[in-house]
């Protein structure tokens, strides 16, 4: 074991802050095309540490979007491949209004780093970068082979890498994926994550009449756009939280006894959840099935945001030719995006209201996974976190999604061990983002044991 590779990582943790710093100053917002230089910026910022700490090949693959970054070290012979991956790219700030510190000026207070992309992902990124330089360093040389790929789209899709992969390119042949991008159940509990929700993002768009109209000379003859939308919303679900669309959880494959078993064990507190993660009077969502399973093995539909229309101050009284609705589905193993696609589509073009016209759009979208705990990668990874941290390693599942797993699976039959270090309140996409100064520590020196037992 590698142990003087974890002493240069706590002896240059100063340094290794330092530099995570510096990262999160650069507001790479993948969304924003005012931010495309920013996105670049950090693209060549990682590439050149990656070359600076001994990787070799490090260079910036270009796509239709923000470039990938990529390095390698391959003279393990014998040994396995990892593909290590990670994102660059940040959500935007607002509400900016509600941060304590600015979000591109990266805070310590109460142990945490706060920033956008502290610990989504920049700072799990930082990480695996730290914990290659730290082996490199000391040993001159890394235990197992290892590929870096990050991208800089995860967060509007990652349709660049989604391509990238598909094409199988030598580039990205591995054993497994290591993804630093989850979350540990609890502070100071170990955590892999083996298995993700899917998604698909839709935009929902109702049009009426050929222009805006006067409220008062053609309401009650023309249709509103936004009564019909808001009529058409209302029908996706009941009031018990069920989905209301034909034939959506037909393909679900629900949890083991085993695995539900697990998370019934789990140190989970639902009314410290409530108060403290979600914040609202009282938990939603299916009858029968615990917030686990709802947030983990169920799927959902969502209204994220309802553009257009007069919002301005005082009065306007029109009746918009159109209105739009962002709607998403998480999807849970057993589904598979198009046919999910499908079966709302269908359903909304056939419970639109009388006088309008309803167009459904796929934005992005990404398939479930579910990992298989009796791989060997895993179960280096369980050694090395026991080893680093002290207790047994939890299995959970994220009710998030992260496309590229599934990506990895379906195009190089790679299995990923998700081994990631934020907390359940990281306030990730939301004000105030933190990384737990800790986790960022003991982080590095996760990964550098597990690439040390992968190599053993």
């Amino acid at each position: 074991m590698s142990s003087s590779a974890v002493t240069y990582a706590r002896e240059n943790y100063p340094r290794f802050l330092d530099e995570l710093k510096a990262l999160l100053r650069i507001p790479s917002i993948s969304t924003l095309p005012e931010n495309q230089g920013d996105c670049r910026h950090a693209a060549e910022v990682l590439e050149a540490e990656l070359t600076r700490i001994g990787m070799e090949n490090a260079r910036l693959i270009e796509t239709a979007g923000h470039p990938l970054v990529y390095a390698d070290w391959l003279h393990a012979a014998g040994k396995p491949t990892a593909l290590v991956y990670g994102h660059y790219d940040v959500q935007p700030p607002d509400p900016l209004d509600e941060w304590l510190s600015p979000p591109f000026e990266p805070t310590e207070r109460n142990g945490n780093i706060y920033a956008r992309g502290a610990v989504d992902d920049k700072g799990q990124v930082w990480a695996q970068v730290k914990a290659l330089e730290s082996l490199l360093a000391v040993d001159g040389k890394l235990p197992i082979n290892v590929r870096v790929i990050l991208e800089g789209e995860e967060e509007v899709g990652g349709e660049g890498i989604a391509d990238f992969v598909a094409s199988k390119p030598p580039e990205l042949k591995a054993d497994f994926a290591l993804v630093s991008d989850t979350e540990l159940f609890a502070p100071g509990l170990p955590t892999l994550c083996v298995g993700l929700r899917g998604m698909i993002y839709t935009e929902l768009e109702v049009r009426g009449a050929k222009t805006d109209l006067h409220s008062g000379v053609y309401g009650g003859a023309a249709p509103n756009p936004f009564v019909a939308l808001a009529q058409i919303l209302a029908k996706l679900k009941d009031e018990d939280g069920h989905i209301l669309i034909p034939g959506f959880y037909d393909d679900i494959i629900p949890p083991s006894p085993e695995e539900l078993a697990a998370w019934d064990s789990l140190p989970f507190d639902e009314e410290h959840y409530r108060i403290s993660e979600v914040g609202s009077r009282t938990l939603v969502g299916e009858a029968g099935y615990s917030v686990l399973e709802r947030t983990w093995a169920r799927p959902t539909v969502d209204v994220h945001g309802i553009p257009g229309g007069f919002t301005g101050a005082g009065a306007k009284t029109v009746i918009p030719a159109k209105a739009v609705a962002k709607v998403s589905m998480r999807l849970v193993p057993g589904m598979t995006p198009a046919k999910s696609f499908s079966l709302y589509k269908s359903y909304v073009e056939n419970i639109a209201p009388a006088g309008v016209d309803v167009e459904v759009r796929l934005i992005h979208a990404g398939d479930p996974c579910l990992v298989r705990v009796d791989n060997p990668y895993v179960r280096a990874a369980t050694r090395a976190l026991k080893e680093v941290w002290g207790k047994e390693t939890v299995f959970i599942r994220s009710g998030g999604s992260i496309p590229i797993v599934g990506d990895f699976d379906r195009h190089l039959v790679l299995p990923s061990v998700m081994m990631g270090f934020g907390l359940p309140d990281d306030n990730l996409h939301a004000p105030n983002e933190k990384f737990h100064l800790k986790n960022f520590e003991l982080g590095i020196e996760s990964i550098i044991r597990f690439l040390d037992e992968t190599g053993a």
